[in-house]
């Protein structure tokens, strides 16, 4: 079973910075990555993904602001996240792109907030 934990949440006030890791405990080289997120009351929503190859995509709501990128040597994926807003405020999970999923990690708390 794929352990992931993910790391690096916390307070932040609006326009500033975050650096999520999640490590995975298999190599991922070869698989698509990506962060999800879901706030209070709301379903868990795909934030941004990385394929193998390094393509990057993200939810028209961080385009501009937040970075996926992944060290396969660490087997380990990043997510950069800058000029946050309140709304960005939730648990941010990492597993699998596309439709398959390892099973979710205890995920990792930002909160944005004055």
């Amino acid at each position: 079973q794929v352990q992931l934990v993910e790391s690096g949440g916390g307070l932040v006030q609006p326009g500033g910075s975050l650096r999520l890791s999640c490590a995975a405990s298999r190599p991922i080289s070869s698989i698509s990555m990506a962060w999800y997120r879901q706030a209070p009351g709301q379903q868990r929503e795909l934030v941004a993904e990385i394929t193998s190859f390094g393509n990057t995509n993200y939810a028209d709501s961080v385009k501009g602001r937040f970075t996926i990128s992944r060290d396969n040597a660490k087997n380990t994926v990043y997510l950069q996240m800058n000029s946050v807003k309140p709304e960005d405020t939730a648990v941010y999970y990492c597993n699998r792109g596309g439709t398959l999923r390892w099973s979710w990690g205890q995920g990792t708390q930002v909160t944005v907030s004055s």
